[in-house]
């Protein structure tokens, strides 16, 4: 059965705002609802872990009255890890509601706009009296800018904060939180001066589909052992025969690819690394009559971002970062970019996208 999946917008609350996505081309974007087969064993194996990306801030370089500045939250089984911090990231994380019950913040570059947010926010976890430590990840460079940066405002930061430097080509490994699949987060190079990079949370393979017919015909009552089935495992029956998970278990498949550019030039490292995609979240600057400026301060056009989502192969594209002419209404940029490719939506602050798995 064909799950039927749809976009979901977040408004400011307060403000009676919706943003809908629900029309024809961001139909797939989000939330997944599937009706399960009966049976309470079969039930819990397709309980499948929820992945969404809330936008805090979609405005380039300066904050505008309708959106703040850089700054992305991703959300994995209750885990939230933030991509960029600019100034206000913690405002926006009350507004729409993204937990401050976070560990990792991991930023693409240092231009004031994507993490001088991280000054106020890293002095209000230490008034909420937190104690876990925290980890902030950055290209060459971070050490000395974040170490700075954290001491501004306070006299000791009350928890520890490890400055991670990475480089492109580097993988984070075995991450998550334990209640399911894990993933990788990868680095890669993109192009805006000064080390910058980009992140791809890539998960890891999951099981194949499960087929109870098959189990039952083997005469496999349902219940525990059609967990282990699950998993890979051979099971053996009351009358001591056993049975192999091969023919009732299809084939692993794969994980879902979220890939978050930061600011860049359109440019190979990143088409590599969103290589099937299941959300390539891309800069788009600017339009196309600003395609020289954009060569000239190292960023990207809608209709270039296009492109690149066409060259990966990605299923969807959300273009952010986006100038402050384009604050009130980007329908030029979602214009040029759906000339290119058409599974393309502009983000918009508060605006939340559940990434569902493609099968």
């Amino acid at each position: 059965m064909r799950c039927r999946s749809y976009a979901r917008g977040r408004g400011d609350v307060g403000s009676g705002q919706r943003v809908s996505l629900r029309d024809k081309t961001t139909q797939s974007l989000q939330e997944t609802r599937c009706p399960l087969p009966s049976g309470t064993a079969f039930r819990a194996f397709y309980i499948l872990p929820m992945l969404s990306v809330t936008f805090l801030g979609t405005s380039a370089a300066r904050p505008t009255v309708e959106r703040n500045v850089s700054a992305m939250a991703l959300v994995r089984e209750g885990e939230t890890l933030l991509f960029e911090c600019g100034e206000g990231t913690q405002r926006q994380m009350m507004r729409y509601g993204v937990s401050f019950a976070l560990s990792e913040i991991f930023f693409t570059h240092f231009h004031a706009d994507h993490f001088l947010g991280v000054i106020g926010l890293i002095r209000t976890l230490g008034l909420q009296t937190r104690t876990d430590p925290m980890r902030l990840y950055g290209p060459k460079g971070a050490k000395k800018i974040l170490g700075q940066a954290i001491q501004l405002g306070v006299e000791r930061v009350p928890f520890n904060v490890d400055v991670i430097e990475v480089k492109p080509g580097e993988k984070i490994r075995e991450r998550g939180n334990g209640k399911g699949e894990t993933y990788d987060i990868h680095v890669f190079a993109t192009e805006h001066g000064g080390g910058s990079v980009g992140y791809a949370l890539r998960e890891h393979e999951r099981p194949g589909r499960f087929d109870p017919e098959k189990a039952r015909a083997a005469g496999v009552p349902e219940g525990p052992l059609w967990g282990k089935l699950q998993k890979g495992e051979t099971v053996e029956l009351a009358d001591g025969q056993t049975v192999s998970a091969e023919g009732i278990v299809g084939a692993k498949r794969p994980g879902r690819l979220i890939v978050f550019t930061g600011d860049t030039r359109p440019c190979a490292g990143v088409v590599d690394a969103a290589q099937g995609a299941d959300l390539l979240i891309h800069e788009a600057t600017f339009g196309e009559e600003e395609k020289e400026r954009a060569k000239e301060t190292g960023h990207s056009t809608a209709r270039e971002a296009a492109q690149v989502a066409l060259a990966a192969k990605a299923r969807r594209l959300v273009l952010s970062h986006v100038s402050a002419r384009y604050s009130i209404s980007a329908d030029e940029l979602v214009k040029e970019a759906r000339e290119v490719f058409k599974e393309t939506v502009v983000a918009k602050d508060g605006m939340t996208i559940e990434v569902p798995f493609p099968d």
